[in-house]
């Protein structure tokens, strides 16, 4: 797409600048300058200056009708997007180009900048169903999906293969499903970030303001809450299960599909130096982020959480027999499952995804799905290295 000469009269941030969240901001301009022009028309004393506040009025009229019904039905959700920005905006213009909805969701990369943590992440993926290109478009549940080290966003569409979950839900419900956004957490294939703010990346302020924030601006979504969930595999499970018990007012729903304890600096559940590497020795810090001091110390009605894991990987069990117990304790709806015969694997995860997303789904308001999702027929390898 051309990029339009009124934009570059634009500064580049306006870009991300949402032109569907603020409706309430625009009414009251409008009354206000309304207002102001009708005082200063009915005072002018000069003919043309009455012409020219009531033309002022009739322009501010004009204008915010039309941004009131672009909020409605979607058309441009963001500055950038209306006066022609090129860039991070291009496969969002892409998206909104579309005369007809697909057959099935779209996954498209979007660079999700570090407004508030300065992480520097790589570029996010993010799963659009069907629905999303009806008009009006609707507002729609979010899971964001987190994977683990080493590992990259695309993890989540493959090898995990998110999208044919979300597929097969799409396709039983006709074309609505969640919105999958896949952030980078780590900024590198081997960095390891544990999903908090350390020296290695301010990485939690990253996925829980940063993300939201342009998730929603972009893709007209469900505010952050009810019909939000985070789900992870690997030291993603963990990250999810972290980050939901620190911020339940974001995330409603977790799932935990191979996740240890908690941040670790290692492979298993043993603390280690996790105190000295990520909280700069701070004991309290820790316990700040540990979920079992987490559940022990607060209650969390009404959140919804699942642990999936293989039979055959004995740290992420533990993990899950530990903190399962305690989430009951603390008031949250846990599920549970194990594999049988599956250990530290894509494939174990991409199962347990697509045997947990109608109870997913339905705990971010979406209807109960009737139909079996079938997990396909299991491929050979798959193997994870990492967490």
């Amino acid at each position: 797409m051309a990029r339009s000469p009124v934009a570059n009269l634009l500064p580049a941030d306006s870009a991300t600048l949402s032109v569907v969240d603020w409706w309430p901001l625009r009414a009251v301009l409008l009354v206000a300058s309304a207002a102001l022009a009708a005082g200063l028309v009915w005072r002018a004393r000069h003919r043309l200056a009455r012409v020219a506040l009531s033309s002022l009025v009739v322009v501010l009229v004009l204008l915010n009708v039309l941004l009131a019904v672009n909020a409605y039905y979607g058309y441009f959700l963001t500055l950038g997007q209306a006066f022609g920005f090129g860039g991070p905006d291009q496969s969002m213009a892409l998206l909104r180009n579309r005369r007809e909805p697909p057959k099935d969701g779209v996954v498209v990369a979007v660079h999700i900048p570090g407004r508030t943590s300065h992480f520097e992440g790589r570029d996010a993926r993010v799963y659009v169903p069907p629905a999303w290109f009806a008009h009006p478009r609707p507002r729609l549940p979010v899971i964001e999906m987190l994977h683990g080290v080493p590992g990259a966003p695309t993890d989540w569409v493959e090898p995990a293969a998110g999208k044919l979950a979300a597929d097969q839900w799409a396709a039983a419900h006709g074309g609505v499903a969640p919105i999958m956004i896949m952030p980078d957490v780590n900024g590198g294939t081997l960095d390891d970030t544990e999903c908090v703010n350390s020296d290695r990346g301010q990485a939690e302020t990253y996925l829980t303001q940063d993300v939201p924030n342009f998730v929603q601006s972009r893709f007209f979504t469900q505010p952050p809450g009810k019909e939000w969930g985070i789900a992870g595999l690997s030291e993603g499970g963990s990250c999810s299960l972290m980050l939901g018990l620190r911020h339940p007012n974001l995330y409603n729903t977790v799932a935990d599909y191979g996740g240890l304890l908690g941040p670790r600096d290692g492979q298993d559940n043993d603390p280690g130096d996790t105190a000295d590497v990520f909280f700069g020795g701070s004991q309290q810090a820790f316990d700040a982020h540990e979920p079992a001091t987490l559940l022990r110390t607060r209650k969390y009605p009404g959140m919804h959480v699942y642990f999936g894991v293989g039979s055959e990987d004995p740290q992420p069990i533990d993990a899950q027999n530990a903190l399962s117990d305690l989430a009951r304790r603390s008031g949250i709806d846990v599920r549970t499952e194990v594999l049988p015969g599956r250990d530290h694997t894509f494939d174990t995860w991409r199962d347990l995804f697509a045997v947990s997303a109608p109870w997913l789904n339905e705990q971010l308001g979406l209807a109960p799905n009737r139909q079996v999702l079938s997990t396909g027929p299991r491929r050979d390898g798959g193997g994870h290295p990492g967490r």
